[in-house]
């Protein structure tokens, strides 16, 4: 702007501009507001500001472990243990690293999003590109079936981190992991995503299925809880999924022994219900349903087969 004030007077003739034309544009840009908002584009136009790593809360627990034994010899040493393992500040952390290694870009366009064929076939909103963070080794809570040569969600399993987040339903279709195509195989697919780490961006085709999140699910049962039913099994033997040839992903199995008292939280899929340690916890995974492993039985003789009834069923 400044480079064309200076030059305005200096216009040639030959522009066929007239001098009322060059005052009253010499007039505006000299106007104060008109600099102010110069000024704020030329800012909002700088670089953006860019985390240093999304790993500082990684960072500060190795610094504690290094730290933790010289409590004893030095006062600040422990002030600063003291400080770092604050729940309020290690939430701080966890918040800064989930926040850096999301990414606000806007994705590139693959290149299926070029072929007519395809946008003549979808709406232009049935494309929907979905962000989320997870560690390496952590699972997502899903299982998928190869339907039309695509990679659909068949399963989502309780308490697990798709679950929670509330981000995917069961038959939405899988399309691209951070900007790859995916295939249509689905163990490949299993292990991309579990040996991911940081920022994990999906392009999925939702299947728009009125599904009710985890958020709806627990004020129905605050409302009406006569109307929750639980579930706990009695195990009567050993189960381990890796050894189980009929599992559907064995990754998603939940390993138990005779004896342990599992929560049956899901029971649609008839063969496969999904079921969670009451007594340590953690997240849902998949068990043979008793109608499995009574139909899995059958095909056994009798005196071969020393594990008894499937379980005892506690409403």
């Amino acid at each position: 702007m400044q480079q064309v004030l200076e030059n305005l007077t200096e216009l040639p003739s030959s522009t066929g501009a007239e001098e009322i034309d060059l005052i009253f544009l010499k007039g505006i840009m000299e106007n104060p507001i008109v600099k102010s908002l110069a000024k704020a584009h030329e800012r909002l136009e700088d670089s953006k500001l860019e985390a240093v790593s999304d790993n500082n809360l990684e960072l500060v627990n190795e610094i504690l472990e290094d730290i933790t034994p010289l409590i004893s010899v030095d006062e600040n040493v422990a002030e600063l243990v003291g400080i770092l393992k604050e729940p309020h500040f290690q939430s701080l952390l966890e918040a800064h690293d989930i926040v850096a290694s999301k990414c606000y870009d806007s994705p590139p366009s693959s290149p299926e999003m070029n072929i007519p064929s395809l946008n003549n076939q979808l709406p232009v909103d049935a494309i929907r590109i979905l962000g989320i963070h997870k560690k390496a080794g952590e699972p997502l809570g899903v299982t998928f079936r190869v339907e039309n040569n695509d990679l659909v969600i068949a399963r989502i399993l309780h308490g697990g981190m798709i679950d929670r987040q509330g981000l995917l339903h069961v038959g939405d279709i899988i399309k691209e992991v951070n900007g790859h195509e995916v295939g249509n195989n689905p163990k490949e697919l299993q292990e991309l995503l579990k040996n991911i780490s940081g920022s994990v961006t999906l392009k999925i085709l939702p299947s728009y299925r009125d599904t009710i999140t985890p958020q709806q699910s627990y004020v129905n049962m605050e409302r009406h809880p006569a109307h929750v039913r639980q579930v706990f099994v009695k195990c009567h033997f050993d189960y381990n999924p890796f050894n189980d040839n009929l599992i559907p992903c064995k990754e998603a199995g939940l390993k138990f022994s005779k004896r342990e008292i599992l929560q049956i939280v899901n029971r649609e899929d008839p063969n496969w219900w999904q079921a969670s340690h009451v007594k340590e916890g953690g997240s849902a995974g998949l068990i043979p349903s008793q109608f499995l492993e009574e139909k899995r039985k059958a095909f056994v003789r009798r005196d071969w087969d020393n594990s008894g009834p499937f379980c005892g069923t506690i409403s």
